[in-house]
């Protein structure tokens, strides 16, 4: 039996979810595996104190994905209303849309396999369509349930994918 994460994860569940809004912090990053962790650093105190937060959940939001592996990331929090968070903070309304919903059972730091998987093997097979739109819909965002545990990097991790349909 093989332990990599690019072979362990499950067919995903499909969700509709309601437009939403985050407050956090953003960056653009050449080497995603490698630079996102410091940008969390920076934000994880924040948590739980960012104005309007809606609920204990965090989100790393994927806006976009380029061929070379960077992209534009966004750590951040739900929530209710974006006109009290400072300047220091990024504003994402993250419009209405259906997810394929998969669940990461890895280490935090196993994410880029888990997200390569679902972009190299199960996308091509699948006959779902992506929904990405770069001025509004993200490629994708992690969503860090109330068991997810900082410290250790894991539980309660799930990678959230717009689908068409």
């Amino acid at each position: 039996m093989t332990t990599k994460a690019t072979e362990q994860f499950e067919k995903p569940r499909f969700e509709n979810r309601d437009a939403f809004l985050i407050g956090g912090f953003q960056g653009h990053f050449s080497d995603p595996p490698r630079e996102i962790p410091t940008l969390w650093q920076r934000f994880a105190p924040h948590i739980g104190r960012v104005p309007n937060q809606v609920g204990p959940v965090a989100y790393g939001v994927v806006l976009s994905l380029s061929k070379d592996g960077s992209c534009d990331y966004v750590a951040g929090v739900e929530v209710s209303d974006l006109s009290l968070l400072s300047a220091e903070f990024a504003q994402l309304s993250i419009p209405a849309h259906r997810y394929a919903i998969f669940d990461h059972h890895e280490h935090v730091s196993k994410l880029g396999e888990t997200i390569g998987a679902i972009w190299n093997k199960w996308l091509p097979g699948s006959g779902v369509e992506l929904a990405h739109d770069p001025k509004g819909t993200p490629a994708l965002f992690e969503r860090y349930g109330k068991a997810f545990n900082p410290q250790e990097g894991k539980g309660d991790v799930e990678v959230w994918v717009p689908v068409k349909g």
